[in-house]
């Protein structure tokens, strides 16, 4: 997986990123953070900005860290919770996801809980007990249950050592995944001012940044933002013809097997698009808000769980997937913002693997745009700041430049030409289209001023190369001077035309047909002789294509040993057993650079094993003994560490990556911590023993949908987006401590009519076909 720091190596891998040494920790052996980042994540220093972070929140500081997927983010809170006195409370959207996030914590020891509306009233009373009596090392809150007296005097009555805002830019009333509850969260600093906080989100350019600081009080907090470049990941956007026919043809040509996700804009366009990828021998499921939950979590955890399955989806899915093996994303139809594209793109290649981002774009998605922030609610302000965000999408669609350096410099950072995107691959000519830009805006302008007609883009496209068809022999337009104009363009290179010209704001969409209309910089054209610049798209070429990547387990064995590769082998055939077994994604047990060191370096003791990254205290005393055996049996003989990956990309130098893989282990005893049971195995239930209880799936109501058959290998690379093991990996069902047991999988679900505070029905003015907030959030 990519991992991204303050300063980025030239010419490295995506993995690597830059160790900062910076701070007052001390010595990394002896101060609190590194004993928990190297006893319970395996890992023997911090990475990128994180080590910054993690001191500014232990100290008491507030802060607002800005890292993209797969950076390491929830190391950034959970080590402070592990390290300072209290429970860590983590405010997170992702209700669909806590049981999953808890389950990942508990794998390596941490004593994890949740609280929102997927649980019975008697599973909430156990973990709000545990909360108070000091028996959790971090709580999970969803933002609406803060609105509850009943929340905030729980609060009161425990000791918090940190809060976490997770998914920060849901509180940017104009970002794309605005969340209103999250407006209430300045409140924490004023009921709890002695309490640090810490804002996280992947996605927000300047302005989004200065207007969380300023909606969460966090202006005197101190600010991390690390690097945006994703150098693993290619991006590509076409022209759009037949779009399930050329999705098809990609897949099957360059992701053939790989785990992928495609967006789509509407829930009919989802599920036509899954049924057909399905019929032609690719395996989908569809993911939408329209969908039953207990389908929806099924759906969701295959796709965590199984190899190769493609999720169909609308922006209803993909927050907080921590998958790290997904190869590629596709859009099929435009994102409405940048934010929105690249938070998406970014669920590829979490592993730091080569994956794709591809897209197909079309006047239709112009028009359809247009039209969408046309009718949207709101006022004036709002539907222009939606018009901003749609401006900056195009210009990425429309570039003749780099489209890595366009991306970054969206965000504020520069960058240089990639050399792994479309437009460096196979780069577009620019042209001057002014004649052509003057024959459209003509035709529209004649049509107005003559007829006192508008018409919209393919009828345009008919008067200009003059197609007599029934539609122009009715309105007498083969009578117009523009009749016939401009036979020396095709009909599909005129609709690029005027997609462009909708880009350049020469063009605009009006009413519910989306006839053209001008604007006001169309008089410059027509009369001023302003210049058009238009973009001509390449021929298809194959030299705008990488070749078909390997497949995971070739990727991360590929510079092994014949026979340290079979050893690689049989241990991830080891894993995906282990895995199996208990219900849980394979990288949940270990990502493949841990495998991969395993074999390369052939362990002998569970002593030595505590040297390989990726292996803490909990996970060694778990699946040592497993790991030697499967050495052992294959004559496999230990090799000294000095020899081993001295490049750092799979052992300590590059340290953790996000939280939820490997996390720190349960707070030391002079905390009066426990920590759960090294094994995994079940526990009597909290209150019993005063320790967290053991489940293997429990606080949802949707357990039972979320626990199919685990197949083998997901892989990720150290530093995936839940770090390099466990916890960061999503799963419904596993053996870690679970302090919200009350319930395992296969418990029925409660009545149809169950509701709690946090549940948010979809608002009415909300288009039925459409979803504009993630079900996650209900």
């Amino acid at each position: 997986m990519l991992s991204d720091g303050v300063r980025r190596i030239a010419a490295v891998s995506a993995p690597e990123v830059e160790s900062v040494t910076v701070g007052n920790l001390g010595d990394a052996g002896n101060d609190p953070a590194h004993q928990v980042l190297r006893k319970t994540f395996g890992y023997d220093s911090f990475r990128g900005p994180q080590r910054d972070i993690v001191e500014q929140v232990i100290g008491g500081g507030d802060a607002l860290v800005l890292m993209p997927t797969g950076g390491g983010k929830s190391l950034c809170y959970q080590i402070p919770a592990l390290v300072r006195p209290g429970v860590g409370v983590v405010i997170s959207p992702l209700i669909a996801l806590m049981q999953d996030q808890v389950d990942a914590l508990n794998a390596v020891g941490v004593r994890a809980g949740f609280l929102n509306s997927t649980q019975f009233p008697d599973e909430r009373r156990t973990v709000e007990a545990q909360f108070v009596a000091g028996e959790l090392d971090v709580l999970y809150l969803a933002p609406e249950r803060l609105r509850l007296d009943s929340t905030a005097s729980l609060l009161d009555r425990g000791k918090i050592s940190v809060f976490a805002i997770d998914e920060a830019h849901c509180v940017s009333q104009w970002g794309h995944d605005f969340r209103p509850d999250y407006l209430g969260l300045s409140m924490l600093h004023e009921r709890w001012p002695d309490v640090p906080r810490i804002a996280l989100t992947a996605t927000a350019t300047e302005a989004t940044r200065k207007e969380i600081a300023e909606r969460l009080d966090l202006t005197r907090a101190k600010h991390f933002v690390a690097s945006f470049d994703r150098p693993n990941i290619q991006y590509r956007i076409e022209g759009k013809n037949r779009p399930e026919h050329q999705l098809l043809s990609f897949i099957q040509n360059e992701h053939a097997g790989d785990a992928g996700i495609v967006y789509c804009l509407s829930r009919n366009s989802v599920e036509k698009t899954a049924a057909f990828l399905t019929a032609n021998g690719v395996e989908a499921v569809p993911y939408h808000a329209g969908l039953d939950n207990r389908t929806r979590a099924t759906n969701q955890a295959r796709f965590l769980r199984e190899d190769g399955l493609v999720v169909v989806a609308t922006i209803a899915f993909g927050m907080g997937i921590d998958k790290p093996d997904v190869r590629f994303v596709a859009h099929l139809d435009l994102p409405k913002s940048v934010e929105g594209y690249y938070q998406e793109t970014g669920r590829a290649g979490r592993d730091g693997q080569p994956s794709t981002a591809w897209m197909v774009y079309g006047l239709s998605d112009v028009v359809q745009q247009r039209k969408m922030i046309d009718s949207s609610d709101g006022d004036a302000m709002h539907r222009r700041q939606l018009q901003l965000h749609l401006d900056a999408m195009l210009a990425l669609c429309e570039t003749v430049q780099c489209r890595r350096v366009q991306l970054l410099a969206y965000f504020g950072q520069q960058g240089e030409r990639c050399g792994n995107c479309d437009t460096c691959l196979n780069a577009p000519e620019s042209w001057d289209g002014t004649v052509p830009a003057q024959k459209v805006l003509s035709t529209v302008l004649r049509l107005k001023r003559e007829r006192g007609q508008s018409f919209g883009a393919g009828h345009i496209v008919d008067i200009l190369i003059g197609k007599r068809n029934p539609k122009v022999e009715q309105h007498a337009h083969h009578e117009l001077k523009v009749f016939g104009i401009g036979t020396e363009l095709r009909d599909i290179e005129w609709r690029g035309v005027i997609r462009q010209l909708l880009a350049q704001g020469l063009l605009a969409v009006h009413g519910d047909y989306g006839v053209l209309t001008l604007t006001e910089a169309s008089n410059q054209v027509l009369f001023e002789k302003r210049e058009v610049m238009l973009r001509r798209e390449p021929e298809r070429a194959k030299a705008a294509r990488t070749p078909k990547p390997a497949k995971a387990s070739r990727l991360a064995a590929a510079d092994l040993s014949k026979s340290d590769t079979d050893l690689f082998e049989k241990l991830r055939a080891w894993r995906g057993a282990t895995a199996k077994e208990q219900g849980v994604p394979a990288y949940v047990v270990f990502h493949d650079a841990t495998l991969r060191e395993i074999a390369t370096r052939k362990p002998a003791t569970l002593a030595d094993l505590a040297g390989i990254s990726g292996i803490g205290e909990n996970k060694r005393a778990k699946y040592g003994e497993g790991v030697l055996e499967v050495i052992a049996a294959a004559g496999g003989t230990a090799t000294p560490a000095a020899q081993v990956d001295s490049t750092g990309l799979f052992g300590s130098p590059d340290g953790p990556a996000e939280a939820g893989a490997g996390r720190p282990a349960a707070k030391s005893s002079t905390n009066g911590r426990r920590s759960a049971d090294a094994r995994g195995e079940t526990s009597s239930p909290a209150g019993a023993s005063g320790s967290a209880a053991v489940s293997p799936a429990v606080g949802s109501r949707f357990a039972a949908a979320s626990s199919p058959t685990a197949r083998q290998d997901a892989s990720a690379a150290h530093g995936s987006a839940g770090g390099s093991t466990a916890p960061e990996s999503r799963h419904t069902s596993g053996s870690g401590a679970s302090p919200s047991a009350g319930r395992r999988a296969g418990s029925t679900p409660p009545p149809s009519n169950f509701a709690a505070a946090d549940e948010i029905p979809w608002p009415d003015e909300a288009p039925p076909d459409f979803d504009d907030l993630p079900p996650d959030y209900q």
